[in-house]
């Protein structure tokens, strides 16, 4: 594998998306691991940008960092202060640790098996966002998985009205 500004690039945006996500895992504070949840979405986003797909770096930022992330840190930090701070003891943490870890091994087991060496085999085409675009519209491909994921969403953001407002 040679060394090139693109590979240094990826390995940061990977160590931007693998430790933010070790950061909302392992953190106790929620407001921390909400932070470290920017973080691993920034890194997601950097991903985006490497595969030549800026329209969806650009939905990443805007909708998953600007929007969600924001949402969840105003919630905790309205929350927090009425509910009063009470720390959980999760004395299954070693069992998950341990699922966890044989999870990560067997993937990178089956991704160094099935694309070890691999290439992509065409170009990305120029007309990816119209495609992108009539999908999302599309009855047929993804409008149904779009407006669910919207409903979800408004339901977290009036749930999370309701909590503050108690």
């Amino acid at each position: 594998m040679t060394i090139t500004p693109i590979t240094i690039a990826f390995f940061i945006m990977a160590a931007f998306t693998l430790g933010g996500s070790l950061g909302v895992v392992t953190n106790r504070n929620l407001f921390h691991a909400a932070l470290y949840l920017v973080l691993a979405l920034f890194g997601v986003a950097g991903l985006f940008v490497l595969l030549e797909a800026p329209f969806l770096a650009a939905v990443q930022v805007l909708v998953y960092v600007g929007a969600i992330a924001v949402l969840i840190t105003i919630t905790i930090m309205v929350t927090r202060r009425i509910m009063g701070v009470t720390e959980s003891v999760n004395r299954q943490w070693p069992l998950a640790a341990g699922v966890s870890a044989i999870m990560a091994i067997t993937l990178g087991f089956v991704v160094l098996d099935r694309f070890a060496g691999k290439l992509p085999v065409a170009a990305v085409p120029g007309d990816n966002i119209v495609r992108l675009g009539e999908a999302l519209v599309n009855y047929d491909a993804y409008l149904v998985p779009f407006e669910v994921a919207s409903v979800l969403l408004l339901a977290a953001m009036i749930g999370a009205i309701v909590v503050a407002r108690e």
